[in-house]
């Protein structure tokens, strides 16, 4: 199971440049736009959700702008997937060693099968990008170039839409 550690280590590893801010505990975007903390750009920071075909067996982790709506059925016809839902605790505890609420693109790092896929918004491409590191409690600014790189380099496949 990847810790906070973990995936600071990884960052570490690759010389990826990287800044960290602690907070209270997180649980949704709405309670994170509360958050006020000097230098915490909250427009960078995805709402992240896991989600699931109807025959679970294609996966997706889902980063969306934070005040943009998840139309599943859109999704599905611009990914060609078949009909979308949201995925279980169970589901994403198994595949991604997460646990509701603290939902995050480094996540896919504990994928070992590589079997969720990486969906990501477009506004992302250029600039910083805000995601918990496995826990909650903080969260890590980084280029988004060096996310995409890192998912890719472990497997898992990526999507911009």
């Amino acid at each position: 199971m990847l810790t906070r550690d973990d995936i600071l280590a990884i960052l570490d590893e690759k010389g990826i440049e990287y800044r960290e801010f602690f907070h209270s505990a997180v649980y949704t975007i709405e309670e994170a736009e509360h958050l006020s903390i000097p230098g915490f750009d909250i427009s960078r920071v995805p709402k992240n959700l896991f989600l699931r075909d109807d025959k679970k067996r294609e996966y997706y982790l889902l980063s969306i702008a934070p005040d943009e709506k998840a139309d599943l059925k859109e999704l599905r016809r611009k990914i060609g997937s078949r009909p979308l839902s949201f995925a279980s605790e169970d589901d994403l505890k198994r595949l991604l060693s997460l646990e509701k609420g603290s939902v995050t693109p480094f996540g896919l790092l504990a994928d070992e099968e590589r079997k969720v896929h990486a969906i990501f918004s477009r506004c992302f491409e250029n600039g910083e990008f805000g995601v918990h590191p496995m826990v909650n409690t903080s969260t890590v600014f980084l280029a988004f170039d060096s996310l995409v790189g890192i998912t890719k380099e472990h497997g898992n496949e990526i999507i911009i839409i």
